[in-house]
């Protein structure tokens, strides 16, 4: 039997898929006019900043951008030909390769950080309240719960 959505709900999905689209859309076409990169790129980018050396094997940089593998490589390959990662053959594993963030793409990332995070502050956080800012975390948090199994 079909769970339909009442109108309460209704307004609330409406108004969640608004602001998500039109956020995610905001931060793609800001980055991209300011530092020349798609955001799915910046994510890339900052998932091996944070990486312990900077380095990821390719598997676990799709498992934490949320991207396929044939994407993800799609996407290294342009990286590459920017001189912003470097692929490299695992040892240990003929078929795996690890993606290599150079020091040409730290810079990148470093100069266009400052313009996407007041973007996410000016678009996200300014409108909300300190008491809606917990809250949004708190029902992000339970949403991701669910979604990851």
């Amino acid at each position: 039997m079909t769970r339909w959505l009442d109108d309460e709900e209704q307004a609330a999905w409406r108004a969640f898929y608004s602001a998500t689209t039109l956020l995610i859309d905001r931060l793609d076409r800001e980055l991209q006019h300011d530092a020349g990169m798609p955001h799915a790129y910046y994510e890339i980018l900052v998932v091996l900043s944070e990486s312990e050396g900077r380095s990821l094997r390719m598997s676990e940089l799709a498992l934490q951008t949320r991207s396929s593998r044939s994407r993800l490589s799609h996407a290294v390959t342009k990286l590459e030909g920017r001189g912003w990662v470097r692929r490299r053959d695992c040892d240990d594993d003929k078929r795996g390769q690890f993606a290599d963030l150079t020091d040409d793409g730290f810079a990148a990332l470093a100069a266009a950080a400052p313009g996407h995070v007041e973007t996410v502050r000016t678009h996200l956080f300014d409108p909300l309240t300190p008491e809606q800012m917990v809250q949004l975390r708190q029902i992000s948090e339970a949403i991701s719960e669910t979604l990851k199994t």
